[in-house]
């Protein structure tokens, strides 16, 4: 039997703890190196705040990281610490450190009164929300959206909704004046004093740190807005109520304002390549000798083109006094309801998504469809009009639609051909790979739709004659006439999540556009702080049948029911030049769709036959609406919502039925549409022929 070799045990715990205990407690160890790395997340993110405070205010990070490390063990559970047995050496006693300053929240929110939040941004820091309200910079300089918001302007009405990115409010690193740190905080407290009470100054004025905007935020209310919070369904637009949310102070206090604060990654994100094409746009705009370019916008669907549009306006905004805009995008329209071209002026920032700032434009054309698939001559022939208005005083911003695929893509090469852009703003995303790159030589080398290839002679412009008599330019421009030298193509890779899948999309962009229309129909409520008028509510204007022409855009109605059509129908309110006073009974109908402005909308909300009279809800003012003699009606209806949910309605509702058949003629869009007509191509236009029914 082989020896047996003895075994020679470890040290035991007991032995492990007393020479633990015995160790001096000046030997750094490992557990404070690892502690910051195995944090979890929440204690990261406090310290994280910590940091950025200690930043903002001016102290020494290390200083806070001492602090934060005290106070994460005093959160840390209690437990029997072993007593340290006694060192031969004694233990130092730490000097005391210089105080550090009060640290407060990035950033800081104080309630100054009902309705009311005073908001202390520090240099270069933002403040991410959802909701509406009024924003007022006090001191300093902030932005929102592109448009900066300085002290002793107005304030601004901002709509951060959930349909779009969430907005952000940025402190801008304002120029520091040659002034003592007192000096400046008497300056800002002068300026605080007709907005706040003593108490809100003195807070302001404890808190205010060197290059920091002070903002006030107040509650907003607009009759759009109420009437667009009144329909069930459609309040969760501007909040959304989080059951699992922490009611904390801050959250409180903005809830009375009406927003809520959102994570960072939600606000706005423009690539590297945006912020450049911004930048050298805005540069251009400013220039003195070429200061009215013409910027169109293209690519295809859901790669941002809108919101690079409404921040190029609020950027140039800030350098120029107007911004024109050529909307010729009939899905997405942004100032006015779908279906139309239009021209428009703009003076004052857009804080918000297309159906919180509608607006009247300067020249518009309604078109009647959401898609101009079925007619696109028509299209090019209403661009034409419509353009011929702009009188190159100022920038041009023009939308395109997101239609680029086979002929979508000659379209615009027409649409580039017959503009002359100096800027061409081409969108491409990683799901978008199909649009090739609208360069000058392409565009001259490719044939449109309507329009033929042009060899382009190097160092030499070219003429568009046929289009350029139809536009009215000045009297020194008639005198030399215009050379357009091709266009600058600007690439924009847009990085915006993509959600949206081709199945959604068409439910998607339809609420948007009923959005729309119902902000339009907004402007009909009486301003605050009156009650809500129900639409069924309202008197509508009484208009005979002899007094204006019909016509119907989108598809083929036989005269005996051209009134079924009309009756609840969205209709364009236009004037054309043919004199309709001549005929007696009505109604008149139009034989061809005619281009002629158009200066509003409204709901044909009843017909009485026995009078001969159309009834009309409209806000168009009565100045106006005398000079109009033709009522369009297209494919864009009144949302459901108008008509199933209005308040005040008992018993059987107008206009709304269960026992519908599709089999009518004109009960579906693919029945009785009209097709485009193609003997009329190349060839000038009839003129539209009135008959009487």
């Amino acid at each position: 039997m082989a020896d047996s070799v003895p075994h020679k045990r470890g040290p035991g715990r007991s032995t492990w703890l007393r020479a633990r205990k015995a160790r001096p407690q000046l030997v750094l160890s490992r557990r404070p190196r690892r502690r910051l790395r195995n944090l979890r997340w929440g204690g990261r993110r406090r310290l994280r705040r910590r940091l950025l405070q200690a930043q903002a205010a001016g102290a020494d990070w290390r200083e806070v990281a001492c602090q934060v490390s005290r106070t994460d063990e005093t959160r840390r559970p209690k437990t029997a610490d072993p007593n340290p047995a006694p060192s031969a050496t004694p233990t130092p006693v730490a000097a005391p450190s210089r105080p550090c300053p009060e640290l407060l929240p990035i950033p800081p929110v104080r309630p100054v009164g009902p309705g009311r939040a005073l908001l202390l941004l520090p240099a270069q820091q933002g403040f991410t929300f959802s909701g509406i309200c009024r924003v007022t910079c006090l001191y300093g300089q902030v932005q929102v959206f592109g448009f900066n918001i300085s002290q002793g302007q107005p304030a601004q009405d901002v709509f951060s909704t959930y349909t779009h990115t969430h907005l952000t409010i940025s402190a801008v690193r304002y120029s520091m004046p040659e002034k003592s740190k007192k000096e400046i905080k008497r300056e800002a407290r002068a300026l605080l004093k007709s907005h706040l009470n003593l108490d809100d100054r003195c807070w302001s004025m404890q808190n205010f740190s060197p290059l920091c905007s002070i903002v006030l935020l107040e509650h907003l209310k607009t009759s759009t807005v109420k009437f667009l919070t009144s329909y069930p369904g459609l309040s969760y637009i501007f909040t959304q109520e989080n059951p699992t949310f922490q009611l904390t102070p801050e959250y409180l206090t903005l809830r009375s304002v009406g927003i809520k604060k959102e994570r960072k990654k939600k606000g706005l994100f423009l690539s590297k390549s945006a912020l450049s094409t911004l930048e050298e746009l805005v540069n251009v705009s400013c220039e003195e000798v070429d200061g009215c370019p013409i910027i169109l916008v293209c690519g295809s669907q859901d790669v941002g083109k809108s919101t690079f549009n409404r921040y190029l306006i609020n950027q140039l905004l800030n350098s120029v006094s107007c911004v024109d805009y050529l909307e010729c995008d009939l899905g997405q329209t942004e100032f006015t309801p779908p279906g139309c071209i239009s021209l428009l002026n703009i003076t004052e920032p857009i804080l918000g998504p297309p159906f919180t700032h509608q607006r009247t434009p300067q020249k518009m054309v309604y078109y009647g469809r959401t898609s101009c698939k079925n007619d696109c001559e028509n299209y090019i022939e209403i661009i034409k009009y419509v353009f011929s208005s702009y009188k190159r005083e100022s920038p041009l911003v023009v939308n395109t639609m997101g239609w680029v695929l086979d002929e979508g893509l000659l379209l615009l090469i027409d649409l580039i051909r017959l503009l002359s852009p100096s800027h061409v703003v081409q969108f491409s995303s990683a799901h978008s790979k199909y649009l090739p790159t609208l360069t000058p030589s392409y565009v001259d080398d490719k044939d449109g739709l309507y329009t033929k290839s042009k060899s382009k002679i190097r160092n030499q412009g070219f003429k568009l004659a046929e289009f350029a008599e139809n536009l009215e330019f000045a009297d020194e421009e008639k005198e030399s006439p215009v050379v357009f030298t091709g266009h600058k193509l600007m690439r924009v890779h847009s990085e915006f999540a993509f959600r949206l899948t081709q199945r959604n999309r068409e439910l998607h962009n339809k609420i948007l556009r009923d959005l729309a229309v119902l902000g339009y129909l907004g402007q009909l409520q009486p301003p605050v702080p009156k009650p809500l008028s129900p639409l069924h509510g309202m008197t509508p204007y009484q208009v005979p049948f002899n007094a204006v022409a019909l016509r119907i855009t989108h598809s083929d109605v036989a005269p005996t029911h051209i009134l079924y059509a009309v009756n609840a129908s969205w209709v364009g309110l236009c004037k054309i030049l043919d004199d309709v006073r001549g005929y007696t009974n009505g109604p008149i109908l139009l034989a061809q769709t005619p281009i002629c402005d158009c200066l509003g909308f409204g709901i044909c909300r009843g017909i009485d036959m026995e009078k001969r009279l159309y009834h009309i809800l409209t806000p168009v003012p009565p100045e106006e609406l005398r000079t109009v003699n033709c009522l369009l009606v297209g494919a864009v209806s009144v949302p459901h919502c108008v008509f199933k949910n209005q308040r005040g309605l008992q018993g059987t509702i107008p206009y709304v039925t269960t026992d519908y058949n599709f089999k009518l003629p004109g009960a579906s869009e693919k029945v009785g549409a009209r097709e485009a007509e193609d003997r009329y191509r190349g060839k000038p236009r009839p003129k539209p022929r009135l008959y009487r029914r």
